[in-house]
């Protein structure tokens, strides 16, 4: 079976739990940016954790199937029609051959997912059918969706649970004021003693500046130490010699915008990392819609770790309400 979609919305990819690897050689991770929501929705049609879906960002595709099959919709709050009809978000919904999908503006957030029993069925590229746009890799055709695009979906590979839908107590908040914890370093210490004060006890608002590669924020800066220019290192007080990224890493070029690498970001270069968003945090941070209000709250590796347990402990707190199958 496929889908056909007949438009594709402002942005919409095939992701899974993404590529992971190749990190070392340059290429990102990929993946949904918000987890959570793609793992519920596989959860509810019965799929693996790491089947690919649909994500759409902002304005949803248009698309219609060849064959009965069943679909979730998760994450950001938005409108779902089947056939011109509203159907209910987190919660499993039949499709017959022929039936028509379609969405509405999404009413908080930024991306939401939909699952199908079976998942999309595209070639898997070194361990992964996420789409890296930048780099041509994976997906469909290595790009975002278009109009014509015909996307093959699997065979259902596990039954789905005996609940039809996701309770909203598991339902993820869409806030417009975040507290986002992040460990210090690797370079903090190149920061005044204004500057971290700055970065951990004043407010960010995310710009539109914000999609797969990184989120860049507004505020009241930072101020770096003097130093004399690095041998290799650019002139801007953030350079350094060439270093490797983690994911969420915070880089504050010239010291006026933070901006946080996300999933499709670059794996290296010359910017100095003063902190990194805590893994339990990363897709709260997809979640963020521009204009939110952001502070940065310094955590412990420990207190990192203990929530990185919290948020596996709740995963498998709902795949028990579900009844999910082990």
């Amino acid at each position: 079976m496929a889908f056909e979609i007949k438009s594709p919305g402002l942005s919409t990819t095939v992701q899974d739990r993404g590529r992971t690897g190749h990190y070392n050689v340059g290429l990102p991770q990929c993946g949904s940016m918000d987890q959570y929501s793609a793992e519920l929705g596989n959860l509810l049609v019965g799929n693996d954790a790491d089947a690919a879906v649909l994500e759409c960002t902002y304005m949803g595709p248009t698309f219609t199937t060849d064959a009965d099959a069943v679909v979730a919709v998760t994450g950001a709050p938005v409108d779902v029609k089947v056939n011109g009809e509203s159907r209910p978000r987190w919660t499993r919904v039949a499709l017959s051959a022929g039936d028509e999908v379609g969405f509405g503006v999404i009413q908080g957030g930024t991306r939401f997912y939909v699952a199908v029993a079976g998942g999309i069925d595209v070639p898997v590229v070194l361990g992964s059918r996420s789409t890296y746009v930048l780099g041509g890799v994976g997906g469909h055709e290595g790009r975002k969706l278009a109009a014509g695009d015909v996307l093959p979906v699997g065979p259902p590979s596990g039954e789905p649970p005996a609940a039809e839908s996701i309770p909203e107590k598991f339902h993820p908040a869409y806030e417009l004021d975040q507290d986002i914890r992040i460990v210090l370093g690797l370079y903090d210490h190149r920061l005044t003693d204004e500057g971290r004060a700055n970065l951990l006890e004043s407010e960010w608002t995310l710009t539109p500046v914000a999609d797969r590669m990184g989120l860049r924020y507004d505020g009241p800066g930072v101020t770096w130490k003097e130093r004399v220019q690095p041998f290799g290192a650019g002139s801007d007080p953030s350079n350094i010699v060439d270093a490797g990224y983690a994911v969420g890493s915070i880089q504050i070029p010239g010291g006026t915008q933070p901006i946080i690498l996300h999933r499709d970001a670059v794996s290296g270069g010359g910017y100095a990392m003063v902190g990194t968003v805590i893994s339990a945090d990363m897709d709260r941070l997809a979640r963020a819609a521009p204009g939110t209000r952001t502070r940065f709250v310094a955590v412990s590796m420990d207190e990192a770790l203990a929530a990185r347990r919290a948020r596996a402990d709740l995963l498998a707190k709902v795949r028990d309400e579900l009844g999910v199958r082990s």
